[in-house]
């Protein structure tokens, strides 16, 4: 294989040039490729559909007069269809994971993304009306910016770096980072820090239980869905 570095022309890596004087580099992370192949990719959603395809087609046999050995050949014979599905997502989530890095400065969120086409998003603090999260068990999750209105980036050029089921309003979002209550913190910290703005400390609800009250920015803390 060459040792190409497809990043190798960033001047810092995750940005398109070297940040401006007075900028200070708080975090860079990338998304976690399992993460992603299980919440954006939804590998285990298609493998449920595979198994109940195939317990579907064993039935079918055995209905119809067929013997336990020719159903189960009959059944089985959908698994590499099944398997090559499953691999084909958890490749496209390694490659998405591998192309994304995200950055936060003391001024603006960075997104770089996109596997075949790589392009990079600059998302300043004063476009952001609200920082929401979502937490998993393992403390990987999502970071949703939801942007000052007329401010929007299409959902095509964030996909899959985008809160689900946010279509006409989309919320850039940083997906399936670790130590993602720390990174929500330091976020709404430093745009308190660079807006000026007085955030109540009160815990932003998410899918798992806060153990100390996260910073908030913005609007009313609410969920993701």
């Amino acid at each position: 294989m060459s040792g190409h570095d497809d990043y190798a022309a960033e001047p810092v890596p995750g940005l398109p040039e070297k940040l401006p004087v007075g900028e200070t580099l708080l975090w860079q992370g990338a998304p976690h490729w399992g993460d992603m192949a299980v919440r954006v990719f939804h590998v285990r959603l298609v493998a449920l559909y595979f198994a109940a395809l195939m317990t579907w087609r064993g039935a079918w046999v055995i209905s119809h007069g067929g013997e336990v050995g020719t159903a189960a050949s009959a059944a089985l014979s959908l698994a590499p269809l099944g398997l090559a599905a499953i691999a084909l997502l958890c490749l496209a989530a390694w490659m998405t994971a591998r192309a994304t890095l995200y950055t936060i400065t003391d001024r603006r969120v960075v997104m770089r993304i996109g596997v075949a086409l790589t392009k990079t998003i600059n998302i300043p603090f004063k476009v952001i009306s609200a920082v929401n999260m979502r937490s998993g068990s393992r403390g990987r999750g999502d970071i949703a910016l939801e942007l000052v209105r007329p401010n929007r980036i299409g959902l095509f050029h964030l996909w899959p770096n985008a809160r689900p089921w946010r279509l006409m309003q989309p919320q850039p979002s940083l997906r399936a980072i670790a130590n993602v209550k720390t990174v929500a913190s330091a976020l709404a910290k430093a745009m308190e820090a660079e807006l000026g703005v007085s955030a109540p400390a009160q815990p932003i609800r998410t899918a798992a239980p806060i153990p100390a009250p996260i910073p908030y920015v913005g609007g009313t803390p609410r969920a993701l869905a």
